[in-house]
């Protein structure tokens, strides 16, 4: 087992190019980490990382003992986890990563079923809207939009997510009645900027006889964040393009209404993220089977897809 340490402390340190970060992924010290590699690389006899003070970098016996072990090491992990308890039920600490809004309003109300179901698992469940690497970074699985796949990842889509304009029925009773995409440009943008490139997103509207229109809004003001922007058209305050699941609350309550109900914006996919191990930890694999099957029940759809509520 002190060898497997060794092992890991190696492959956590070449993924996430540091020991600082593969120290915070392992619950270790930066310096027991070190000091685990550096036991590695005597033993095996052979230079693993070269070492400065910024960069920590693989040597070209390191590449390829790298590639020779990570299988290996993901498959043992793995099967040491899902024999975790004697019975064979699923156990162990689940470490998720989800977006704010969304994890709130439509994975943490699962939770109570999820842990019926699964008592043994303890959800370590990350709410942040910034991008995560989930090797480095030591996530189990990530639910997210527009997540990169890197190699040894897999994505399983949940659903479509439609983006649609909206507005509370107060404002639009004090401003001219909106009967095509181009009139929405008369009147207050409530806009988004991407927290990713810091630009304001730029949507193309359709409908379902295949028409396409530029979805052009004059900005009076700008969020960062979705929920804001569903929140300051329920105050009155303009149009905003909403995703979907940021809006059907409002829609539901009365608080907002649709514009131009007949259009909208395909914002693509939310997926369900995972590592791609052979041998899949059986906690993984209860959570990403669960959180699938409850994607696929019927009702769930109207909280995406603008075409199933209009």
């Amino acid at each position: 087992m002190e060898r497997l340490s060794s092992i890991e402390s190696f492959v956590r340190s070449a993924e996430a190019g540091s020991f600082s970060a593969a120290a915070r992924r392992l619950g270790l010290t930066p310096a027991a980490v070190s000091k685990n590699v550096a036991a590695l690389e005597a033993s095996l006899g052979v230079r693993l990382f070269q070492r400065t003070t910024r960069s920590l970098t693989l040597t070209e016996s390191g590449e390829s003992f790298l590639k020779s072990v990570s299988d290996g090491l993901a498959t043992i992990q793995s099967a040491v986890a899902n024999l975790g308890r004697g019975d064979g039920a699923p156990t162990g600490t689940l470490k998720v990563s989800m977006s704010v809004v969304f994890g709130l309003d439509y994975i943490l109300p699962l939770l109570g079923d999820f842990l019926g179901k699964y008592p043994h698992i303890i959800p370590d469940w990350h709410f942040d809207n910034r991008p995560v690497d989930l090797v480095a970074d030591g996530f189990d699985a990530a639910i997210g939009g527009a997540l990169e796949l890197a190699p040894g990842l897999i994505s399983r889509q949940l659903a479509r997510v439609h983006v649609i304009a909206v507005a509370s029925p107060r404002y639009l009773a004090a401003h001219p009645p909106v009967t095509c995409p181009a009139d929405l440009r008369a009147l207050d943008g409530i806009v988004m900027r991407s927290l990713r490139t810091g630009r304001l997103h730029a949507w193309t509207l359709q409908n379902a006889a295949g028409e396409q229109a530029p979805a052009e809004l004059t900005p009076r003001m700008t969020f960062n964040d979705p929920d804001a922007l569903s929140r300051a058209a329920a105050m009155d305050l303009g149009v905003a393009y909403v995703a979907m699941p940021h809006a059907v609350a409002l829609l539901r309550s009365g608080a907002l209404v649709r514009v131009l109900p007949e259009w909208h914006a395909d914002a693509g996919a939310v997926s369900l993220y995972y590592a791609s191990h052979k041998l899949l930890p059986a906690k993984t694999r209860a959570f990403v089977d669960f959180i699938v099957a409850h994607f696929k029940r019927p009702h769930i759809a109207a909280c995406f897809d603008a075409t199933a509520s209009s």
